[in-house]
């Protein structure tokens, strides 16, 4: 399936016949038949979307996704059909009230800090004989983090909001040593000042922020497909506008689906370009963006193993929120996944 991607100012998205079409200044740049499209992700203020295009998505269950400058989901389009589910939606509403909320919370962190663990063990791994000091100073993070994962287990069974403060705790803990040590691994090819989410104006923070909105577009489909509400989470706390169960789903996908490109990209050279216009700070030219954007998606189609075979990280993407809405019904147990290194 093809991601098409509208980056460049003055691009135009038609339809033509059973494709959609991207042209611009006249000339016809892309043609992709409706069944071979996965999704449109629009990085561009610029960009104009037919009516026939746009209702094409929806009858196919193409969704549109709208991405801020900086990456951050601005909104998605996507047919009424898909979200016509009501079962799921009421059990994940309730499941906010009891136990289940409490234990997916701790699923979600946990999962995270395993991933971002075993990131940290694949990339340092080949600094051991060159680069000892580096493998150190890793590992000793990797040993704080595997400490915080037994605290966090320690955590009772309980409603979401008395537990809430200790998982975000442990969670954000684990966060800061994971940086430090990926600080370590980025001495001397790039300069990284710690991790910085919104209003980010280095390189890496620049991608990371850039590829995690790709990711979020992602996440947000397969828990639609799944009949689960975006904005009703566990982790998160709600906020008007917040699409929580988004961000609490892409936890366990951030470190092996983000991360992993991005410090892969940096390791092969690719230093991104910056541009700031007129009054405002530095942010990723369009066409790094969409090097960012190619490479997180191209990374979903990467393999895996996971529950005894070998999958796409998009299925398993897929299947983990059908399990995520198994679970919140009573249906079935629910384990985050955890990539291997």
């Amino acid at each position: 399936m093809n991601s098409l991607i509208l980056d460049d100012p003055g691009i135009f998205l038609g339809k033509h016949s059973q494709r959609l079409v991207l042209r611009k200044g006249g000339e016809t740049l892309q043609e992709v038949p409706l069944f071979q499209v996965g999704q449109v992700i629009v990085s561009t203020q610029g960009a104009t979307l037919s009516a026939d295009a746009v209702n094409a998505c929806a009858e196919n269950g193409i969704p549109i996704t709208f991405l801020g400058r900086r990456g951050e989901p601005m909104a998605v389009l996507s047919s009424p059909a898909l979200t016509a589910t009501v079962i799921t939606r009421r059990e994940q509403l309730r499941a906010y009230d009891d136990e289940r909320g409490g234990i997916l919370a701790y699923l979600l962190a946990s999962g995270k800090i395993r991933n971002q663990i075993n990131i940290l063990r694949y990339f340092s791994k080949y600094r051991r004989a060159r680069d000892p000091e580096v493998f150190a100073a890793v590992a000793e993070r990797v040993s704080f983090m595997e400490a915080l994962l037994e605290e966090l287990a320690s955590i009772p069974e309980a409603q979401v909001d008395s537990i809430r403060s200790r998982v975000l705790n442990i969670e954000g803990r684990a966060g800061a040593q994971y940086w430090e040590a990926v600080g370590a691994l980025l001495a001397g090819r790039i300069d990284f000042p710690g991790r910085e989410h919104r209003g980010a104006t280095d390189p890496v923070n620049a991608m990371l922020n850039y590829g995690y909105g790709v990711l979020y577009s992602q996440a947000w489909r397969a828990l639609t497909l799944a009949g689960l509400e975006p904005f009703a989470g566990f982790l998160h706390v709600d906020r008007p506008g917040k699409p929580s169960m988004v961000l609490d789903f892409v936890e366990e996908f951030r470190a092996p689906v983000v991360d992993r490109t991005i410090l892969a990209m940096i390791g092969k050279g690719f230093r991104p370009e910056m541009i700031a216009e007129e009054g405002q700070p530095p942010r990723l030219a369009p066409g790094a963006r969409k090097e960012v954007a190619t490479r997180v998606l191209a990374r979903l189609e990467d393999t895996h193993a996971y529950e005894g075979k070998r999958c796409r990280l998009r299925t398993i993407l897929a299947r983990q929120a059908g399990h995520l809405a198994t679970f919140l019904r009573r249906e079935g147990d629910y384990k985050a996944f955890v990539v291997a290194w």
